[in-house]
């Protein structure tokens, strides 16, 4: 497959389009390969480029004056970030780094004007897209407000693990705590904690350094308090 029809291939803003249309718009979107832990946008260093996930995962965080950070989304594959104002995505203080291993299609504010706004079938697709954005950070603060420390982590968990085949387990999760623990604002200590009370629940097991979904389905229903008791399981925040 050509590269630059590879770049935007199960894409799902693209999904549209014909593989000619594809691949002219693959030119103008280079492929960029990043490892876990890379910083991909810096409200230090801003710069006007739409990023659009193509494998892996993207944590889109802010830091306080205390250097705690706040997670604020999580972005899977077919989503888009970056400091594109027209497209009605703004990154504000939001730092951007990959979770894992990811593939990510960079385009220019000027490509994106000239061919993505312009083209009422992705124009469409865009305003799903931040429509769902809106609803996840919504979710996330009611999770943050309301649940407890192991459901945010069993919260996190599932969606870490979206897209997996209804039946099968999971991928390991191949986050240390310490990582887990910035994504549900918490310490390091507590999120230790709280992975062990899933574990003794049967919803994962831990095994040097990785974490498996034993039951997404199980997983759900935890994380929406199905398996709180008033005397194990108190908010913890």
């Amino acid at each position: 497959m050509p590269d630059n029809l590879y770049c935007l291939s199960e894409v799902d803003l693209f999904r549209d389009l014909s593989r000619r249309e594809m691949a002219d718009l693959g030119a103008h979107a280079p492929l960029r390969n990043v490892a876990a832990g890379q910083v991909l946008y810096s409200p230090q260093r801003p710069t006007e480029t739409l990023f659009i996930v193509k494998r892996g995962r993207v944590r889109l965080y802010q830091i306080s004056a205390a250097g705690q950070t706040v997670t604020t989304a999580l972005l899977g594959p077919s989503t888009v970030f970056g400091e594109i104002p027209l497209m009605g995505l703004r990154m504000g203080s939001n730092w951007a780094e990959a979770l894992e291993p990811s593939q990510l299609c960079l385009m220019s504010l000027h490509d994106v004007r000239q061919l993505l706004l312009a083209d009422p079938r992705i124009a469409t697709r865009i305003v799903e897209h931040m429509t769902e954005r809106i609803t996840e950070l919504e979710h996330r603060l009611t999770d943050l407000a309301c649940k407890s420390l192991p459901e945010r982590l069993a919260s996190t968990l599932w969606t870490l693990t979206k897209g997996t085949l209804s039946g099968t387990v999971p991928e390991p999760v191949r986050l240390t705590h310490h990582q887990l623990a910035g994504l549900v604002n918490a310490t390091r200590e507590r999120t230790t904690t709280a992975l062990g009370e899933l574990a003794d629940h049967g919803l994962i097991r831990l095994h040097r350094g990785k974490i498996t979904v034993t039951s997404r389905e199980r997983l759900l229903t935890y994380a929406e308090g199905g398996g709180r008791t008033a005397t194990n399981f108190p908010l913890e925040h």
